[in-house]
């Protein structure tokens, strides 16, 4: 069936989309304008950690929670809230004050990254989950969750690159209340104009029942935790304070220069990802396989991810100090881990829902991302404390390790399919 196609509920669909690009735009944002101002205040590696960390802790319990909210409420109702709970953050946020000691700002800024959090889990666990409720099977479902992943990782990307250039033209408060007012506009107009097509709640839902009894769903879940814990071991912390070392010269210009550097890079990296996983379907060839063989293409495309940070991690180290030609090297290996990265992440999020049923839909997706949330909270604590402790080959070594425990996990779903990625 081809994804121009347009099944009953379609107009939701589109619906709740766009207000998923629209929040992941203020994520994207909100990421690098906490994390580049507070850096530009002299934090540590670890105390710029610390901002994310209840962030991924409130990810991990509301999705948790958030399947069984949505299978007792309805998705309108998660949608709705995730969008209404980062608006609140974002006003929040603007309210921090600068004359505030380290450690008060410090435990401000975590307990707000934590109602964003929140927010964002209940956003995505609504959005991906009326994929499977409205899209057709088999090809088509891939292809749907491969747009609606890769177009939400391009949107935020584009919200890293609005967050950093903001910073810098605008300044923090600004940037934050601009963000809310837009969010703000966009929930006004879903909440007046949703169309129907999403299902009412169950009365009859269970909690116990967010806990999955499928092995699939739950090796899978740990493939996800070691695949997302290795990318944020990097990405979190480590790679935008290496860069800010090398390219800022500790003047208002330079800093001004470096975020905009910083933003771009970090722009590209995500729209990238998300224009492969849009495009996942296609090179992985999904019309003509099924979702055993595509576990089985999952196997073999994390056991060759894991030699990109591997080798990056080697070369940092043999070096020692950086050099133009180093960062050339990283900037062009970080690529390639993202788009090696982001078949790896589209196949996870097309098996997630070809192995779970319409009735336990958002249990399993909720349980999945619980999983994700997981992972990048072991990744962001990591993220701080590795380059902390042995700099940007001990955080890329970090993450080749976590690969290797991802690779681990979906062999046991593969089994005995085939591992070729062709």
């Amino acid at each position: 069936m081809p994804v121009t196609e347009r099944p009953a509920g379609f107009a939701a669909y589109v619906a709740v989309t766009a207000a998923y690009w629209a929040f992941m735009l203020t994520d994207g944002g909100l990421r690098m304008l906490v994390l580049l101002h507070f850096n530009s205040l002299g934090f540590s590696p670890v105390q710029l950690a610390y901002l994310f960390v209840l962030y991924e802790i409130a990810g991990v319990v509301t999705n948790l929670s958030a399947g069984w909210i949505a299978a007792r409420f309805g998705l309108t109702t998660t949608l709705y809230a995730g969008l209404g709970l980062q608006v609140l953050a974002l006003v929040a946020l603007a309210q921090l004050d600068p004359a505030w000691s380290v450690a008060a700002s410090v435990v401000f800024v975590m307990a707000v990254q934590g109602v964003s959090g929140v927010a964002k889990d209940l956003a995505k666990m609504s959005s991906k989950s009326a994929v499977k409720l409205l899209a057709p099977e088999g090809d088509g479902l891939f292809r749907w969750v491969a747009l609606l992943t890769g177009s939400k990782n391009a949107v935020k990307g584009f919200g890293f690159l609005l967050g950093a250039a903001a910073l810098g033209l605008f300044g923090f408060v600004p940037s934050v209340l601009g963000m809310a007012v837009v969010l703000g506009v966009i929930l006004v107009a879903v909440l007046v104009r949703m169309p129907p097509g999403l299902p009412a709640g169950r009365k009859d839902a269970k909690f116990r029942d967010v806990l999955s009894s499928n092995p699939r769903v739950n090796w899978l879940s740990a493939a996800r935790v070691f695949l997302f814990g290795a990318r944020d071991v990097w990405f979190v912390v480590g790679i935008p304070i290496y860069f800010y070392s090398v390219l800022s010269d500790g003047s208002p210009e330079g800093q001004r220069a470096a975020f905009f550097m910083i933003g771009v890079f970090m722009a590209i990296w995500v729209i990238l990802y998300g224009a492969v996983q849009a495009r996942a379907p296609a090179l992985l060839r999904s019309h003509a396989r099924s979702a055993q063989e595509l576990a089985g293409a999952a196997r073999f495309w994390v056991g060759t991810l894991v030699f990109v940070p591997a080798l990056l991690a080697l070369s940092v180290w043999l070096v020692g100090q950086p050099t133009w030609w180093l960062t050339t090297l990283v900037v062009v290996g970080l690529l390639v881990f993202g788009v090696l990265f982001a078949l790896n992440s589209a196949l996870h999020s097309y098996l997630i829902l070809a192995f779970t049923s319409a009735e336990r839909v958002t249990m399993d997706v909720g349980f999945y991302y619980m999983a994700n949330a997981a992972g990048r909270l072991i990744g962001t604590v990591l993220s701080g404390l590795t380059y902390q402790l042995g700099g940007l080959p001990l955080c890329l070594g970090t993450a080749a390790v976590m690969i290797a425990l991802s690779w681990v996990s979906i062999g046991r779903i593969s089994g005995g399919a085939s591992t070729s990625p062709a």
